[in-house]
């Protein structure tokens, strides 16, 4: 009687309890690890051109560093329990732990890049990449140079990442702090609220001036007066005031630059664009595409009545999709002696762009889940000891090679498996082929039926190699990535 009771009661909890992942965070199957990974060797790939070496912090760090970086974000920022008596927080990105890094072990020049996880609070879209959990690639780079000289070869590390993964149609928005912090000064914004009123002006790419403007009153607490004023200067460019002066130079020098790497025609000098986080002092930019406004027709009813952990999809755009800037003092804010390292950095928000990435790949089969490219087959008897040590062989020289786990399959089976794997070649074993220490290469999907060419059992390895060098793997990633571009 009691036992019955107890598996009642389990089998009661079980049927209550949904099999899900936590909100604002996805599973990753096959296929879109494969395109995933993808966009992570490109990048990579992209950023050791560019003289990149990597490095890697941990996930959480004390809360202390994060805090007060991040600006009305910082509520954003997952604070984990006290354990040991140490109060830690989930990092928001992947530049305050880098900045931490450069100051904590007294480096003064250094070219980094990092692909890892970073996790926020956010409203979740995830049709749109916005997610809670995601990945950055970020390039950065620290150190005392010439004005703007780095911060150009940021602008040409997003053009081209974001040409090579097959996104042509996307326009970067550049803007200077020091531009917009000398009309927030002109126009009579004090000190301490510069950060604050910046973040208002942030959304003038998806809100009309009326809405920023109750925001900057209502919220904000600047006088309308000073609102008003802020909506004139946006719109022209103040050169006498120092602060936007020097920003302006700034541009100015930028403007030749990027000409030398033939990108100014990728680039929009955007006053709207402010970029909340505090830790930015100079250029800031941007990359947008179609898909990153939101939608014009938004039931704004419906979209009020969401709650912090609803998706947002239905109501929100992809958002940039690469983004950084120039962050001069933040490492001096974790250094004991305030010495500050100039740095300026780009950060490709991966979720975001494998979004469009994928839609942009015509079939989910041009995508391979497995990288294997050669099965091993036997005919009549199983000979799995022999299918085993052709695999050996094969594994041995870097070939990605299957069999079946059966002693004995007919043939119809072990075609379909190669088939459902994409394999190009099989090696197939048969009675004669075996007592004469060879066997049969065969090319599949070719639409020939050939028994294959026989080879020496000695000479498998570099004979199926130098055929696989010869086949032209139309879904391999890296060339369907590839084709987007063209």
């Amino acid at each position: 009687m009691l036992r019955r009771f107890i598996r009642t009661m389990s089998e009661s909890k079980i049927k209550e309890f949904t099999l899900k992942t936590p909100k604002g965070t996805k599973d990753w199957a096959d296929k879109d690890m494969v395109i995933r990974e993808g966009i992570f060797s490109y990048l990579s790939t992209l950023f050791k051109k560019h003289g990149g070496v990597t490095i890697d912090t941990p996930v959480f760090e004390l809360r202390e560093i994060l805090s007060g970086k991040y600006g009305e974000d910082s509520k954003l920022i997952y604070n984990l329990e006290d354990q040991g008596g140490e109060l830690t927080s989930l990092r928001y990105d992947l530049t305050v732990p880098f900045a931490r890094f450069v100051a904590m072990n007294g480096i003064s020049s250094i070219k980094r890049y990092h692909i890892a996880k970073v996790y926020r609070r956010d409203q979740p879209a995830m049709t749109k990449g916005r997610m809670r959990e995601f990945y950055q690639c970020d390039f950065d780079v620290a150190g005392a140079y010439d004005t703007m000289v780095p911060d150009a070869e940021m602008l040409e590390i997003l053009c081209s990442g974001l040409q090579g993964l097959g996104i042509n149609d996307f326009k970067v928005k550049l803007n200077h702090r020091k531009i917009l912090d000398g009309i927030f000064e002109v126009c009579g914004v004090k000190e301490e609220d510069v950060r604050k009123v910046s973040s208002a002006v942030d959304k003038l790419d998806k809100s009309p001036w009326e809405i920023v403007r109750k925001e900057m009153v209502d919220e904000k607490n600047q006088p309308e007066e000073v609102a008003d004023r802020i909506g004139e200067y946006v719109k022209l460019i103040l050169l006498a005031n120092e602060s936007a002066s020097q920003g302006i130079r700034d541009m100015a020098i930028l403007s030749d630059y990027v000409e030398a790497f033939g990108i100014s025609k990728l680039l929009s000098f955007d006053l709207s664009l402010a970029r909340g986080l505090d830790y930015y002092t100079g250029l800031i930019y941007e990359a947008v595409t179609a898909q990153s406004a939101p939608p014009t027709t938004v039931d704004s009813k419906k979209k009020k009545s969401l709650k912090e952990d609803d998706d947002a999809s239905d109501y929100v755009g992809v958002g940039s999709i690469v983004a950084g800037g120039r962050y001069d003092n933040l490492v001096g804010m974790f250094s004991a002696s305030k010495k500050s390292i100039p740095c300026v950095g780009v950060s490709f928000g991966v979720e975001r762009i494998f979004s469009l990435v994928r839609q942009r790949l015509v079939q989910d089969q041009q995508v391979r889940a497995s990288h294997t490219n050669v099965f091993i087959m036997a005919f009549g008897n199983g000979f799995l000891t022999e299918r085993m040590a052709v695999a050996k062989r094969l594994w041995d020289a870097g070939i990605e090679t299957e069999y079946l786990y059966k002693n004995k399959s007919n043939p119809r089976r072990q075609f379909e498996a190669a088939e459902k794997l994409g394999c190009s070649i099989a090696v197939i074993l048969g009675k004669d082929e075996v007592a004469q220490g060879k066997v049969r290469v065969k090319t599949l999907n070719t639409g020939v039926n050939d028994d294959g060419e026989l080879v020496d059992l000695d000479n498998v390895a570099p004979y199926v190699k130098e055929k696989l060098e010869g086949i032209v793997r139309v879904d391999d990633i890296s060339r369907l990535i590839g084709n987007l571009t063209n």
